[in-house]
């Protein structure tokens, strides 16, 4: 049996991962997003993008010591990727996009990070939701 959203098989699963293009892989890239990129800010988070042009979109996320422990930060990276896999039309082509967590959510969870990040975004940015992105939110 396969997973409404494609988890553990073949349907719908090219939509929900978070692919290695789509990754800033170098610290020098992730610099230029957060030096030269627009901002916006939450309580707990503070998300960087520029737009190069292309079609191919780039999400960076860091997550500092003041987070917490080691299993902290391990658990808001694991929360960050699924919640950009959730809203990747979230993300235009053409971005890149650095996430940095400020301090530590008090109760994390994807629905406390959604919550908190998707209105900053859409404030910040408007929504531009690509055909077919759309999925209903889950709970870790």
């Amino acid at each position: 049996m396969t997973h409404p959203i494609g988890i553990g098989g073949k349907r719908g699963r090219g939509d929900f991962r978070f692919l290695r293009e789509e990754r800033m892989r170098t610290d020098r890239e992730y610099r230029e997003v957060v030096r030269k990129g627009e901002r916006a800010t939450t309580e707990h988070f503070t998300v960087y993008r520029d737009f190069r042009g292309g079609g191919s979109r780039k999400v960076g996320i860091s997550v500092g010591k003041r987070a917490g422990g080691a299993v902290a930060r391990n658990r808001f990276k694991r929360l960050l990727r699924e919640f950009y896999r959730f809203h990747k039309g979230d993300f235009p082509g053409g971005s890149r996009t650095a996430i940095v967590v400020k301090k530590a959510l008090f109760l994390p969870g994807l629905d406390a990070v959604t919550s908190e990040l998707l209105p900053a975004i859409s404030r910040r940015w408007g929504r531009k939701k690509e055909e077919g992105t759309s999925c209903g939110q889950g709970t870790s």
